[in-house]
């Protein structure tokens, strides 16, 4: 595990923040922190490892140690990928604070069989709840509705409209544009979507070295696409500044979306960012 670049001012500011409605802080990657105004902290995706060099290369800084916080409810994830279940980024939290591990089958089978989180810290089994479209949750002052998604490159993808009082985030983990996202629409207004943007560029291959080209995310007109289904207020892009080959500019998709009644409005957040609901 490699040391925070930025110390624990981010934890700091999730514990001790007083939000007016539901604040979000962009943890780079796919990762999110959540606080409701009644003191509910929930985290998606947070991942603090570097990668794997030289295939996936961390492009951006390391904003938290784990260890660090101290304020969490419950820590979810969309899928089994390393970058978003990831014992040295997450078990320290549940040991920190005793919150539950929510997420797909394939993501519960990483964290406690190919990572052994009980054996490598000090986890409980029962911290561990699977999720599965459908499934309604409620955590705090939170309504979480776990929904079906597509990600090709996952096992068990899944997405998380979470629902409060002041309004509805939906986190689409990786997901493309998917056939479920206009019935997601007619049944919930959401007011900020957060979907996963990227490049198309090579990475070396694991067995070979060599480059392949490689896409994992949507690019500039999918993730459009996939918020115009949606009927989203705002669309907060996510992913775009992590990998090496695979980084892109998020302001491009102004373009791209201009001409769309959906997203209304597009809200591009650098790691470390704070915004509200």
């Amino acid at each position: 595990m490699t040391s925070s670049d930025w110390g624990d001012w981010l934890p700091r500011a999730v514990a001790e923040a007083d939000p007016e409605t539901v604040s979000l802080w962009y943890l780079g990657c796919n990762g999110f922190a959540i606080k409701g105004r009644d003191g509910t902290v929930l985290w998606i995706d947070p991942y603090v490892g570097t990668g794997d060099p030289p295939r996936t290369v961390r492009m951006i800084p390391v904003p938290f140690d784990p260890v660090d916080v101290d304020a969490a409810d419950a820590v979810f994830a969309t899928h089994e990928h390393t970058d978003h279940v990831h014992g040295p980024s997450q078990a320290p939290i549940l040991a920190n604070t005793d919150a539950e591990f929510l997420a797909p089958d394939d993501s519960l089978s990483v964290a406690r069989d190919e990572e052994s989180w009980t054996d490598e810290w000090d986890v409980d089994d029962e911290q561990f709840s699977e999720v599965r479209e459908g499934d309604e949750l409620r955590v705090g002052e939170f309504t979480v509705h776990v929904v079906e998604t597509h990600d090709a490159d996952a096992t068990h993808p899944v997405g998380y409209v979470i629902d409060h009082p002041t309004g509805t985030i939906f986190h689409a983990g990786d997901s493309k544009p998917s056939p479920t996202f206009p019935a997601l629409a007619d049944e919930y207004d959401i007011d900020l979507g957060i979907l996963a943007f990227g490049s198309i560029g090579t990475v070396p291959d694991k067995e070979t070295g060599e480059p392949v080209r490689t896409k994992w995310y949507s690019d500039e007109n999918e993730i459009v696409e996939a918020a115009s289904a949606l009927d989203l207020d705002r669309l907060v892009p996510t992913h775009w500044d992590m990998w090496k080959g695979l980084t892109a500019d998020p302001t491009a998709l102004h373009e791209h979306a201009r001409s769309f009644e959906y997203p209304e409005r597009l809200e591009v957040v650098e790691i470390g960012d704070r915004i509200e609901l």
